[in-house]
């Protein structure tokens, strides 16, 4: 590539850099707003401030939930082929257990179970005293794991889009071991908000009322079940609510699977609720099962509560639904965003939560800017009295590192740590590091009697081999720190690879074309090396 094409190639890419690098420094990016792309550096926890959280995720419940829904199914399929199956429960969370009344459907009800249900384990049925069969089943270990990562996987995602309508920029989510889920929320200004938001299981049903069935009863009809209702009166706080207690039929006729979208309302007398709107499965049912039960009381459930209870007027169309309960706005606001993410597959508890404060944030962005100067400038004295102008280069060439690591690292709207601040004072002195292996390989060829420029030339093409080497190894080990490291330590391995790569494009391809530039016009006293 000629002379020219590369200083124009370094020109370009500075004019680059400097609009990437711009919206970022504080006071010019925002004057200068509406001109300039919107990506720029984000801050991370340890220097934003904000909140981490450790949390547990009960994998346990998850797979007790699918063995329910088994038993269920087993159940519904059976009674397609005409075999009575009573009673599917779950024991301890590990087993199901369910009873064939009549002993002739044996072998049917065991193909049936070999068909639909291969990731079940059934042992050899009891007979009882009147001739049923008593069953007990289990998940393969193979399920069981399968079942416990998808759970871990789902809470994964629930979270991360609960945190996205939420609003926080530049979120870190992982997973760790121990069915364990870190979260670090940087900015934050209402923690407890936000936990609440995290946690919450948000599990919604519908359930038909039981009218005819006395909640205070001690045994209840079959299929039956007693959930506590929320009496909230206009202006009732949350924590003040009571609770009553309904009947309610104890199979679900639709959940919160069906949901397609949730958005916070105000009725006529400025009252907050929240506006549901079904898929198109979630509509069909809602429009069947209120068509088939005017008259009677539907219960929406949320978590184990009974909000409200309306009574069904009319066949309602249209797959829309609305939950109220004298909410708050904020409340509201909350429940729209659980529910229009996505409920929680098992109960997620905190296990570990830390604030840090803003101002312990500026203090560490201070000491970071305060060592990335002092070690900038010692660098670029010693660079300038030891090799003379060519030094003098090097620290300009050290100045277009830096833009292009800012430019890097706002033009993908990357995170700026400690750690990362850590990794931009290693840069320096590693940016530095090829112009001293170039500058003595050109002092070699000098020292053999080369001109200027075919020093220069051999030095460059002489020295890149090794430069290019040792920092391969090192963007090597960069990509390990970024793939297998928790935040911090991907904040370091950013910053440092974009180093790398940028100081190899201003020693390598920069630097030579300003020298071999000045090698041609320097005349009989040479270059200052």
């Amino acid at each position: 590539m000629g002379l020219r094409w590369r200083l124009g190639i370094s020109v370009l890419v500075f004019l680059l850099c400097l609009v990437y690098a711009l919206p970022s420094i504080p006071g010019i990016g925002t004057a200068l707003e509406r001109i300039l792309p919107s990506s720029r550096i984000n801050l991370g926890l340890d220097l934003k401030g904000g909140i981490h959280l450790t949390l547990g995720v009960d994998v346990a419940k998850a797979v007790s939930n699918a063995l329910a829904l088994a038993g269920q199914d087993v159940r519904r399929l059976a009674q397609d082929e005409k075999i009575v199956v009573l009673r599917p429960r779950v024991v301890g969370g590990t087993t199901l257990e369910f009873v064939l009344p009549r002993a002739e459907n044996e072998t049917k009800l065991q193909e049936l179970l070999a068909r639909h249900f291969p990731q079940l384990e059934v042992d050899a049925p009891q007979r009882g005293d009147a001739g049923q069969l008593r069953y007990v089943a289990r998940f393969t270990s193979e399920e069981v794991s399968r079942l416990e990562t998808m759970a871990l996987d789902q809470a994964l995602r629930t979270i991360r889009n609960r945190i996205d309508q939420f609003g926080v920029a530049e979120p870190d989510i992982r997973k760790q071991a121990g069915n364990r889920i870190q979260v670090q929320l940087p900015g934050i200004s209402d923690p407890r908000r936000a936990v609440q938001i995290i946690g919450q299981t948000a599990h919604l049903e519908f359930h038909l009322v039981r009218d005819d069935v006395d909640p205070g009863k001690a045994v209840l009809p079959s299929g039956v079940v007693v959930l506590p209702l929320l009496e909230t009166g206009a202006g009732q706080k949350q924590e003040a609510q009571k609770e009553g207690r309904i009947a309610v039929e104890k199979d679900a006729m639709l959940t919160g699977e069906d949901v397609a979208d949730a958005r916070p309302a105000f009725d006529q007398m400025n009252q907050a609720y929240v506006t549901l709107n079904f898929n198109s499965r979630g509509g069909r049912i809602f429009e069947r099962v209120t068509g088939e039960n005017v008259g009677r009381r539907m219960a929406i459930v949320l978590d184990g509560k009974v909000y409200s209870a309306p009574v069904i007027r009319e066949r309602i169309g249209g797959g829309r639904a609305s939950i109220s309960g004298n909410f708050t706005t904020a409340e509201a606001q909350d429940l729209a965003i659980v529910l229009r993410a996505g409920s929680l597959p098992a109960p997620v508890s905190v296990l570990e939560e830390r604030s840090v404060g803003p101002s312990l944030g500026q203090e560490s962005i201070d000491s970071g800017v305060r060592a990335a100067l002092v070690g900038a400038a010692l660098v670029i004295l010693f660079m300038a009295v030891y090799y003379g102008m060519s030094g003098v280069i090097a620290d300009i060439m050290l100045c277009f590192t830096m833009l292009i690591v800012m430019a890097g690292m706002g033009a993908f709207g990357a995170t700026l740590t400690l750690p990362g601040i850590a990794g931009i004072v290693l840069t320096i002195g590693m940016a530095v590091d090829a112009n001293v292996l170039i500058y003595e390989r050109i002092r070699e060829e000098l020292h053999h009697g080369l001109t200027p420029l075919a020093a220069v030339k051999a030095g460059f093409d002489r020295a890149t081999i090794s430069i290019t080497d040792s920092n391969l190894t090192t963007i090597i080990a960069t990509v390990v720190l970024y793939q297998f490291g928790t935040g911090p330590i991907r904040g370091f391995a950013v910053t440092l690879s974009l180093g790398i790569i940028a100081s190899m494009f201003t020693a390598i391809f920069v630097s030579r074309s300003i020298f071999e530039e000045w090698a041609r016009h320097c005349g009989p006293k040479g270059i200052s090396i």
